[in-house]
């Protein structure tokens, strides 16, 4: 495998996309990092080109119809998240190893527009794992554990439309894994 293949990593909510990730950005420097654009207002502390491109509406609508996205969504109902197209692009002519850590629709728009990137999914140990996850976070009322625990039913079904599946029974071994996957040896850090 070279490391000039975009990698995408996606599973079903609470089973430690973020925190894979974070472990890869933190451990693995030659891994490139895509940073998305979204229509929200930044956060205090939060830089432009750094932790997300903030942009107007008008700006998102028009990335999107010139093509420059490779996938995006409204989330919650109101802002819209995406990853443009062209520092990935740009990442990989220059010979980086891309991740993008994304949700399962992302994915599927990415497969769309870019079949040849490398599709993983990240999976619990089992359903009991993650429900145990989704519950130990404490950052979601009975309602909306629920609705999530149904939404990971229909995510962990998808499995099959990935190239790789990771199991995350330890984000240490997991995120190895994805690095290697990528091409990369996790012992060149």
């Amino acid at each position: 495998m070279t490391t000039s293949t975009l990698t995408v990593l996606a599973g079903p909510t609470a089973v430690g996309k973020g925190t894979v990730s974070a472990y890869v950005r933190e451990n693995f420097p030659q891994v490139w990092f895509s940073v998305s654009a979204t229509t929200r207002s930044p956060r205090p502390g939060e830089v432009d080109g750094t932790h997300y491109w903030f942009v107007s509406d008008a700006e998102f609508d028009r990335m999107v119809a010139a093509g420059e996205m490779l996938e995006y969504a409204v989330v919650h109902g109101r802002n819209r998240y995406g990853t443009p197209r062209g520092p990935v692009e740009r990442a990989l002519s220059q010979g980086r190893a891309p991740l993008l850590e994304i949700d399962l629709q992302g994915a599927r728009q990415v497969k769309e527009r870019m079949p040849e990137a490398r599709f993983v999914f990240l999976a619990p140990p089992s359903w009991d794992e993650l429900v145990r996850r989704l519950v130990g976070r404490g950052t979601e009322d009975a309602e909306e554990r629920e609705r999530r625990l149904a939404t990971a039913r229909v995510e962990l079904a998808a499995e099959g439309e990935f190239d790789f599946t990771v199991v995350n029974r330890d984000v240490r071994a997991a995120a190895r894994e994805l690095v290697e996957l990528m091409g990369l040896s996790p012992d060149d850090v």
